[in-house]
């Protein structure tokens, strides 16, 4: 006669082999596949929640001096990306792009100028389109003249604050829009300097009379 004998800890299985009564595998567990599960979802939602954020904001540290005193070297931005896509751009607006030049280096800098205008300086005052401009912000001026020139469709006359430490239209031509990253939302750090990132409105005042 055929018996199985028990023999503590093993089982007989109908096709000779043995195994441990108690050994059950991680993946038959039900309560370890939701964890798993869960955890893989949470990781996933994180992510997707990671990239629809950076596709919204990023943040960006200041290097240089060329928007002093307004923006200062070591500031921490984030920069809202989607400004653009659903608003203008106006006369004022601190905007963050990638340098023409060389587009693995961002810039930031104050529009001045928008498609159609003309800029110029004139004894170091800013004119566009033949008005002196009120600038409601504080910068740096020069005492020189630029030429007047007219921005083309499509691109955007650029300034730093600190005119006579600043690499802009001035130096290296117009900004083409396709470069803009976003506008200058809220500084972070230093605690100090935190807060919503204002963009006072250039208002174009009287035209501007020079002494012969």
């Amino acid at each position: 006669m055929t018996t199985a004998v028990p023999t503590v800890g093993v089982m007989s299985v109908g096709d000779g082999h043995v195994a441990f009564a108690d050994d059950r595998r991680d993946d038959d567990d039900p309560g370890l596949k939701s964890l798993l599960r869960e955890t893989l979802e949470t990781v996933i939602l994180a992510i997707l929640i990671f990239l629809v954020i950076r596709s919204l904001v990023q943040n960006y540290r200041i290097e240089g001096q060329s928007m002093e005193p307004n923006f200062q070297h070591g500031q921490y931005l984030l920069v809202n990306k989607l400004a653009y896509r659903l608003g203008e751009y106006r006369r004022g607006d601190v905007i963050v792009f990638h340098y023409p030049n060389n587009p693995s280096q961002d810039y930031i800098k104050r529009v001045i100028g928008l498609p159609g205008d003309t800029v110029e300086f004139r004894d170091g005052v800013l004119i566009v389109n033949g008005l002196t401009v009120e600038e409601p912000y504080d910068q740096i001026p020069i005492a020189r003249d630029i030429p007047a020139q007219t921005v083309a469709p499509g691109f955007l006359y650029v300034l730093g604050d600190n005119r006579p430490a600043s690499s802009d239209t001035r130096t290296w031509g117009q900004l083409s829009q396709e470069f803009v990253i976003g506008k200058a939302w809220v500084a972070i750090w230093p605690v100090e300097k935190a807060g919503v990132v204002e963009h006072p409105a250039i208002e174009i005042g009287s035209v501007l009379e020079l002494t012969p």
